[in-house]
């Protein structure tokens, strides 16, 4: 899989965006496996660095299948098959961007980011509208607002929406949504951003978010 990404205006590789994006993906690595390798323990060290240092994709897409394999081996078999643009990962990344552990979520998030494929927004967005696990929607919220997909805005409005609730506890995944949708510039969210503008924990997010909207037309601009 590629890391390469070009400049808008002139269509040629941008080598800067190219460096960050390395540093990042080296960063959530090394994050992902001192904790795993931490949670592994003393016992299953051999087992931990055969996995952390192999390149056989079909081994690490073993481990997602084989029974009574710990959560540490699945988690990094599948972050290293999903950065790798390795769809078999899909399914077990999924379930991890819902688990109820946020470090869990937040590498499963990364490695969807990068996986390449077309069911992860659908599914990030049922994630994210799901009441029933709106305690963890905070990375399904953000990953539909890093993939920019038809899926996203519609979902981070719905979500958004049910955060006005009176006494709602999950603030932070209304900032998420509130942040969200300013980074991706639909017109759509505008009502509930504009909602969001008389709730004194979000005004200020939602006032910057409002800002990235597209301008509105007035009715001299329509004639």
């Amino acid at each position: 899989m590629s890391n390469e990404r070009t400049s808008p205006s002139t269509g040629q590789v941008c080598v800067t965006c190219v460096a960050d994006s390395l540093s990042v993906m080296d960063e959530e690595l090394r994050t992902l496996t001192q904790r795993l390798r931490q949670e592994a323990g003393a016992a299953a060290s051999f087992s931990y660095e055969r996995l952390a240092a192999t390149r056989d994709l079909d081994e690490l897409a073993t481990v997602l299948i084989a029974p009574e394999q710990p959560l540490w081996a699945r988690e990094l078999a599948a972050f290293r098959l999903g950065v790798a643009g390795d769809r078999r990962a899909f399914e077990a990344l999924v379930l991890l961007l819902n688990h109820r552990d946020p470090q869990r979520c937040a590498s499963a998030a990364y490695a969807l980011g990068r996986l390449g494929d077309p069911r992860t927004a659908r599914a990030a967005a049922a994630l994210a509208t799901n009441e029933l696990r709106v305690a963890y929607a905070l990375h399904p919220v953000r990953l539909l607002a890093e993939l920019r997909a038809p899926e996203s805005v519609p979902a981070l409005i719905t979500t958004l929406a049910r955060r006005f609730r009176p006494h709602d506890p999950y603030r932070r995944v209304a900032l998420a949504c509130v942040e969200g949708l300013g980074a991706l510039g639909d017109e759509k969210a505008r009502p509930v951003l504009n909602e969001a503008l008389v709730r004194p924990e979000l005004a200020r997010a939602a006032a910057d978010a409002l800002k990235r909207l597209p301008a509105q037309r007035t009715p001299r601009d329509r004639d």
